[in-house]
């Protein structure tokens, strides 16, 4: 497989204030760890590389739905919250930003040593991923963070961005080590960006003879553009209808109104639940167990969960703690062969799926609307600070106020 996409996005700056941070870390592994006992450490690796799964990943945890810090953000509450739990999940990130990036090759010596895998050659293999993308490719982007994801048994899968200042964007590239036979010829099953002319890539087999005369590089080499899996990240903040399949939005809410309250008792026990909360977890239902096709409207999943820039609304922290609460012990009893509850968030996913096809809701701007007046009740939060009450209480509400 080698690389498996490419995703732009608007460049973006600031950080993830604490409240959102700590939040994210928990349920980035409470979600891995619902994955590896689904799919195993190698099912996590493949999802981490599919740029439009990673991307929705980063909305349902209420990161700004298309900016570049989703990229910084998902990967570093993956290292946080999935520290310490190596030996348990089968899994450590290695790398980060800038500096963190640079320390790849020791993380992976040291990961070596506890784990008895070639330290050495994954160290190797971080070193030509990099240079894969900034140099051998030279599409205008200089990289500036590499994440490094490995199983226990070797397998990998890297994350890396490089931004172009003057355009505004950032790119990430997503790698898998499943298949690669070569990091010099063809790693990438293809390349593509949005068109700005010629990309330079020496990693064709017609470049070969480039390769070989390193020192006559000024000759010109072969040029290829071809296609590859790519997310292509709109400039504004907002969230609008264009980027949102609303029949599954509809899906989703139907089974969180109707489904929900009807099909699974059981979950809904835990109090404070009620379907605002279950609306959340059909999202995070969806990331866990949809398939690559789902992923190509990753907005939707913002709607889960809100954004750190308001947008679409701010994060609605009691929502958010519920749903880390739900599948924390949804997780927690299925590893002792009790999948009752782990089962009913799969079958979430399920009913949304089949409503979404028969049922019928509001436009996308009504419920945007309706989730910023009841933002205050649900805790909601942005980097301004707490949501305040509307001038004006939404007349229908979506969801009932039970569990503000």
């Amino acid at each position: 497989m080698g690389r498996t996409g490419s995703a732009d996005l608007p460049l973006h700056g600031g950080r993830v204030p604490d409240w959102l941070a700590s939040r994210m870390a928990r349920l980035g592994a409470v979600m891995v760890e619902a994955l590896v006992l689904e799919e195993g450490p190698h099912g996590v690796l493949r999802r981490l590389a599919h740029p439009f799964w990673f991307q929705a990943l980063g909305c349902v945890m209420g990161m700004d739905w298309h900016s570049s810090g989703i990229t910084t953000s998902v990967l570093g509450a993956l290292k946080r919250g999935l520290a310490g739990r190596e030996r348990e999940l089968g899994l450590t990130i290695c790398g980060g930003r800038g500096r963190h990036s640079r320390r790849t090759p020791a993380e992976l010596l040291a990961f070596g040593e506890r784990s008895g895998v070639d330290g050495a050659a994954l160290a190797r293999t971080s070193r030509l991923v990099a240079k894969v993308d900034s140099a051998l490719v030279q599409d205008g982007f200089e990289l500036y963070l590499h994440g490094f994801v490995v199983a226990r048994d070797g397998a990998w899968t890297v994350v890396q961005q490089g931004m172009n200042p003057d355009r505004g964007q950032a790119r990430r590239y997503h790698w898998l080590s499943e298949g690669v036979r070569s990091f010099v010829e063809e790693p990438h099953a293809a390349i593509e960006g949005k068109p700005r002319g010629e990309i330079l890539n020496l990693t064709d087999r017609r470049a070969g003879a480039s390769r070989d005369a390193a020192l006559e590089l000024s000759r010109e080499p072969e040029r290829v553009l071809r296609e590859l899996p790519r997310l292509q990240m709109p400039a504004h903040h907002d969230v609008r209808r264009g980027d949102v399949f609303l029949r599954r939005l509809h899906g989703t809410l139907a089974a969180a109104r109707e489904a929900g309250p009807r099909d699974f008792p059981e979950l809904l026990l835990q109090p404070g639940v009620g379907a605002r909360t279950v609306a959340a977890l059909a999202a995070v239902a969806e990331v866990l167990h949809g398939a690559p096709s789902r992923f190509s409207d990753p907005a939707r999943f913002s709607l889960a969960h809100g954004g750190k820039d308001g947008h679409p609304f701010p994060v609605p922290l009691r929502i958010y703690d519920r749903t880390i609460s739900v599948l924390k012990q949804a997780v927690s009893i299925a590893r002792l062969g009790q999948t009752e509850k782990i089962d009913a968030i799969r079958r979430l996913d399920e009913q949304a799926r089949r409503l979404e096809g028969a049922v019928d809701g509001p436009p996308l701007e009504e419920f945007m609307a309706e989730e910023r007046d009841a933002s205050h009740r649900y805790g909601g939060r942005d980097v301004t600070g707490p949501a305040r009450p509307a001038k004006r209480d939404p007349q229908l509400p979506l969801f009932s106020a039970s569990e503000a």
